[in-house]
């Protein structure tokens, strides 16, 4: 038996001698079990009685020798022996000992006890520590240790902020405290010169970086690759480099200039970056943890929040090599592009979306000087990490969320350094937005009964009010306003629709068609195009209007030029101002955020209603949830594009969907030949030992040279020899996946029809995966589920049917609305739930 101390279940409890049965000591050292047995005995949950052998007390003491309090030492015998176990950590440097007995006598309760100083023979599950003393190894099976990180999200998982009281009102806080703003590390020139008409040209170090920024982006990428935003690109970046190169240098036609070199010094930097070693690797992670954990979190109100994002550029060490931390910052700007909050932005060349006007533009570096801080009037104020500088200023208005801000030169926007997603003011933002969603619930009825009595209305700008709100509640779609296109890219609303953007009857189908092909830049410059059918009993039935909208349409778009505005008697503020109206608080938004919920929590239960639903594993009801999850988005028009990555995946499966398919065929030929007794001709699998000796032994020959590589030469040799050590790698799992339907030796009937049937499923999964990424490639689910569907809908469906949580949301997600976990299995989204506020 194992006997473990009940005082505490981390510390590994000496063994001292045998206590006699007639002497308990109250300090002896019980397990659990016993503990349990002990009260069983005394009329616990046994029932009859019966009484519990009593357990051996043993003496939690350093001094194994000293046998003083315990009476006559237990007889050894040769049948036991001691055998050291960890249960954790070790106390006072000892190891529990675990008990083996042969036998089931009296004989067999006396345990060996080694007399001190005697030789201990070492065994595996002993491992040397830093002072060189000998303790158990982790357990195989135990407690999992937690690096800081986890227990720092762990203790911030505890609070609870929904239970939690309100600061005073119009407060976001009482006391918020953080260190700040981390800025990124200075550059470092790296020396490789550009050509200009064939010439090398010298520049200085902020030429030099600014020329590093355009060598950085991909020739063949979504900037410079495209013909319609390449030209944007290079004008923008052209007039901002010579800018910075000044009048009279030599450097003035971008056709002239040739940033090649720079472009190969940054692959190869590349390469050398990808020789790092284990060590290395490790001492990196341990400064971007410092970093976190310095940058990463706020003290709000006493509790830690997470802070939005931190700039890893300045977290890694060692020290930058020239020119090493270009790229990085590269891949950093496009986290922070995609990241709602962030801290400081990197200098570099501007992206935007789409076909944006100031794309290529140089960012610049901001300076501490720019950024305001926030805190609590008691907060310590946090120290700049830059010599020389400090805060430009310092601000203690709780009536805010952010903890710093600063503006950006490209659009002269204000930029904020926010609390992360999974923070308690934005669980509390998220309820009240879906909670304001479903107050809508309640008064949709007299919402569309007041639009659709004004589609007919005779007055022009009554009329096109109407038809906008049937827009934004049927369709979708964004109030849109009026942009300057010299400053931002031209994305298109409800209210700035032009007649370019529809097009009646798109197919030539005449008579009594009712279609309109819309087409226009979205939120994002994504493209929205759809061909809206009216006439359709989508839009008809239950008095829809959908034919009368289609006639307003025609009326609007009547002799008008294709630049001029559909709605040309409605603004953004006249309609805002219609829906406050109505509702407090109602926006286009607001809309959105109700038909999303709606129409998901609508195509869960009537797919819940289906005949054999029951049936359906878990694996199939989350394609069913992400069915719904896809006409969400495509409601909102939420789109994405299709990378490279996703078509070789796709690409990928589809090869091995049919691999699996060939296979079993043969599975069916070899149980054929079984059944004919023609065991000589079925195929067995070969040995892959050499495959994988020599795959193995390549790793290892890359990893020795990463270790012993000191010039850029080396490093650049090692990455090719890495990499080809992947691809023979990449090969044998080809081989084993190639064969795995086959046996080493001859099967019998049994095993070929028990695999006939596991590859039929996995045919069946893969064709399930196959078809989920297929019809998703092109829509963005995340983003619907981020902010449109109230996510206690999900939460309820899942409690319902028993789908896993982690099947639906990401750990990302499921810290961003802890607060909707608790929700009962029968929640639903209806008006009771708008009146919570």
């Amino acid at each position: 038996m194992v006997l473990e101390d009940s005082s505490s279940s981390d510390d590994d409890v000496p063994l001292g001698r045998l206590q006699s049965r007639s002497r308990p000591r109250p300090d002896a050292a019980v397990s659990s079990s016993s503990a349990s047995a002990s009260a069983n005995a005394n009329g616990g949950s046994n029932g009859g009685g019966k009484r519990a052998r009593p357990r051996p007390n043993y003496r939690d003491d350093d001094d194994e020798g000293d046998d003083s309090d315990f009476g006559p030492p237990a007889k050894k015998t040769k049948k036991q022996k001691i055998k050291r176990e960890s249960n954790g950590s070790a106390r006072n440097g000892a190891a529990r000992a675990k008990v083996k007995s042969e036998g089931g006598g009296p004989s067999a309760k006396k345990a060996k006890v080694k007399k001190e100083g005697a030789k201990k023979k070492p065994t595996k599950a002993k491992v040397k520590t830093e002072n060189g003393k000998k303790e158990p190894a982790a357990k195989k099976g135990g407690l999992k240790q937690l690096d800081k990180s986890e227990r720092i999200s762990h203790a911030m998982q505890a609070y609870l902020w929904w239970n939690a009281p309100d600061p005073p009102q119009g407060c976001q806080w009482v006391k918020m405290e953080h260190a700040g703003v981390s800025f990124p590390e200075p550059y470092e020139p790296h020396g490789v010169k550009m050509l200009y008409d064939g010439e090398e040209v010298t520049l200085g170090p902020l030429q030099e970086e600014a020329a590093t920024f355009f060598a950085a982006m991909d020739p063949e990428g979504m900037h410079l690759g495209n013909p319609k935003t390449a030209p944007i690109f290079i004008k923008n970046f052209m007039a901002d480099f010579r800018a910075i190169l000044g009048k009279n240098h030599v450097i003035k036609d971008f056709k002239k200039c040739d940033f090649g070199p720079i472009r190969r010094h940054l692959e190869e930097q590349k390469l050398v970056r990808k020789a790092i070693t284990d060590a290395e690797r490790k001492s990196n992670k341990d400064a971007k943890n410092a970093g976190m954990f310095r940058f990463g979190y706020a003290k709000v109100d006493g509790h830690l929040e997470k802070v939005g994002n931190y700039n890893r550029s300045a977290l890694v060490a060692p020290p930058p090599r020239k020119s090493g931390w270009i790229q990085l910052k590269a891949t950093i700007e496009v986290l922070v592009a995609a990241a709602a909050t962030f801290l400081m932005e990197p200098p570099g060349a501007f992206r935007g979306r789409g076909e944006h006007p100031k794309a290529g533009k140089l960012k610049q570096r901001v300076a501490p000087e720019q950024v305001m801080i926030n805190v609590s009037e008691c907060a310590p104020v946090p120290r700049c990490g830059v010599p020389g500088h400090s805060w430009g200023e310092l601000r203690h208005d709780p009536t805010v969320q952010w903890l710093c801000q600063w503006t950006e030169n490209i659009n002269s926007q204000n930029k904020y350094m926010q609390l992360a997603a999974q923070s308690s003011f934005k669980g509390k933002s998220d309820r009240s937005k879906y909670n304001k969603a479903a107050k809508l619930c309640g008064n949709i009825d007299k919402i569309r009964a007041d639009y659709k009595k004004n589609l007919r209305a005779k007055s022009h700008e009554v009329r096109q009010l109407a038809t906008a709100m049937w827009v934004i509640d049927r369709l979708a779609l964004r109030v849109g306003g009026e942009k300057d296109t010299d400053e931002e890219a031209d994305t298109v609303g409800c209210c700035s629709l032009r007649v370019e953007h529809l097009k009646f009857d798109p197919n030539n189908e005449g008579e009594d068609n009712k279609e309109i092909e819309l087409e226009f830049l979205g939120k994002d410059s994504m493209l929205f195009k759809q061909t809206i059918d009216f006439g359709s009993s989508l839009y008809t039935e239950n008095n829809g209007m959908g034919e009368q909208v289609y006639e307003n349409f025609k009326k609007f778009c009547k002799k008008k030029k294709p630049t001029d505005d559909v709605f040309s008697d409605l603004t953004p503020t006249i309609l805002n101002t219609q829906l406050k109206s109505i509702m407090d608080g109602l926006t286009a938004k607001v809309f959105r955020t109700y038909n999303a919920s709606k129409t998901l929590q609508d195509e869960l239960l009537k797919t819940e209603k289906t005949a054999g639903w029951r049936g359906l594993t878990a694996a199939e009801m989350v394609v069913e949830y992400n069915n719904a999850n896809r006409e969400v988005a495509i409601l909102c028009n939420h789109q994405r594009s299709v990378s490279k990555a996703q078509e070789a995946t796709l690409d990928s499966l589809g090869t091995k969907l049919q691999k699996l398919k060939d296979q079993k065929k043969e599975l069916k030929k070899i149980l054929k030949r079984l059944t004919e007794k023609q065991d000589k001709k079925i195929p067995l699998k070969k040995d892959p030992a050499d495959m994988i000796a020599k795959a193995n032994k390549a790793l290892e020959k890359a990893k020795n040279m990463k270790e012993k590589a000191k010039t850029k030469e080396e490093k650049i040799a090692a990455t090719e020899a890495d990499e080809k050590a992947k691809v023979l790698k990449k090969a044998v799992a080809e081989a084993k996946f190639n064969e795995m339907h086959l046996w080493a030796t001859t099967p019998n009937k049994d095993q070929v029809i028990k695999r006939i049937s596991m590859w039929n499923d996995k045919i069946k999964k893969m064709e399930m995966n196959i078809k989920h990424k297929d019809d998703n490639k092109e829509v963005s689910l995340g983003t619907s589920k981020l902010n449109y569907m109230d996510p206690r809908i999900s939460v309820a469906f899942c409690k319902r049917n028993e789908v896993p949580i982690e099947k639906i949301f990401s750990k990302t997600m499921r810290d961003k609305f802890n607060w909707a976990m608790a929700v009962p299995p029968d929640w639903q989204f209806n008006e009771e739930i708008g009146k919570q506020g």
